[in-house]
């Protein structure tokens, strides 16, 4: 018994790393730059320890942006001292991802602020910064989200499409508006609107496995739309912004193909072969969560990414089944073959 499930293991590591390698080594093909150095913010979040991990994969040199007072040789502490600033002047692209986590607490008048506050005033702060520089880095990507369209329905949203009125979509407005600075200072600005972005190690999907597992099925009625990406797109797209100077603005970071909520707990369940059988009910998600479960969870919101898909960004996963499949190691490649 231990044996076979060694071997099922095994083959699932193989299967997964044989894909994101393949899949590394096209974006050294399809994003051919010599090496640069990039300034990254919240690099111990998700999606920003991921990128790191990546660029320096990729040859490039990372310094991680910090909150100290004063850096050190691999970082800038952009909110500490002015000469900190200064080292702004040698990096080639800055990609501004921290905030407060909007899923970590209750949304209480004083933790609303603190996630107003650690977006939109942060950015504005480092935004002014960049713009006083004598030499001022070609690109800022700074993260914001699709919430910033709120309840929408089945309405198709593209980038040019119209914000919403709750809270997270007034943050993300204002938040995208701090970068104002840089771009009155020429510094060309892409803003990352992220849906939810799906890895096992954290996130959305890391919260979604246990009840999953526990035969947990839809949201609420089910029939909000989700916006959902792999976090190994997320990283491929950022790549994808900082080599095409093209690209500008509002970028949707999402699948081609957004999801029903019901839909989305039924492949998640077929993945993990249980039943998607107890619904959770609004009145119960509301109990206890308050606001947070309109804006996160009930919210409909079927972004699709036209700007990646206009400018050439080729996709590693389109289909939830396959992305959940290869994420949750259930794909499957024998060793022999895999080393041939």
């Amino acid at each position: 018994f231990g044996s076979g499930k060694a071997r099922r293991t095994i083959e699932a590591m193989f299967a997964y790393r044989h894909r994101v390698t393949k899949d590394d080594l096209q974006m050294l093909v399809d994003y051919p730059m010599s090496p640069k150095t990039i300034a990254v913010s919240g690099a111990s979040g998700l999606v920003g320890g991921s990128l790191c991990t990546l660029l320096t994969l990729l040859g490039h040199n990372v310094l991680t942006i910090t909150r100290d007072e004063h850096g050190v040789e691999d970082s800038i502490a952009a909110w500490g001292s002015p000469p900190e600033m200064e080292k702004f002047e040698s990096v080639d692209a800055v990609v501004h991802l921290a905030g407060k986590s909007i899923a970590g607490k209750r949304w209480t008048p004083e933790v609303k602020q603190q996630i107003r506050d650690s977006r939109v005033e942060k950015t504005r702060s480092l935004c002014e910064g960049l713009a006083g520089l004598q030499s001022k880095p070609p690109v800022l990507i700074c993260a914001s989200a699709t919430g910033i369209y709120g309840d929408r329905g089945d309405e198709i949203l593209t980038e040019t499409s119209a914000h919403g009125d709750d809270f997270l979509a007034d943050v993300a407005g204002e938040w995208e508006d701090s970068c104002q600075p840089a771009r009155d200072a020429g510094i060309r600005v892409v803003h990352t609107r992220f849906g939810i972005v799906l890895s096992p190690q954290g996130g959305a999907l890391q919260q979604m496995l246990l009840p999953a597992k526990m035969m947990g099925g839809r949201l609420g009625s089910g029939n909000q739309w989700w916006s959902w990406i792999a976090l190994d797109d997320v990283l491929g797209a950022i790549i994808h912004c900082i080599h095409r100077e093209e690209v500008s603005g509002p970028v949707n970071f999402v699948s081609p193909n957004p999801i029903q909520n019901q839909d989305f707990a039924k492949v998640l369940g077929d993945v993990l072969k249980r039943p998607a059988l107890f619904p959770a009910p609004t009145f119960a998600l509301r109990l206890a969560l308050g606001e947070m479960a309109d804006d996160l969870l009930l919210a409909s919101t079927r972004a699709v990414p036209e700007q990646l898909q206009q400018t050439g960004y080729k996709f590693r996963f389109t289909d939830l089944k396959d992305c959940l499949r290869s994420l949750l190691g259930k794909e499957r490649k024998p060793a022999t073959q895999a080393t041939e």
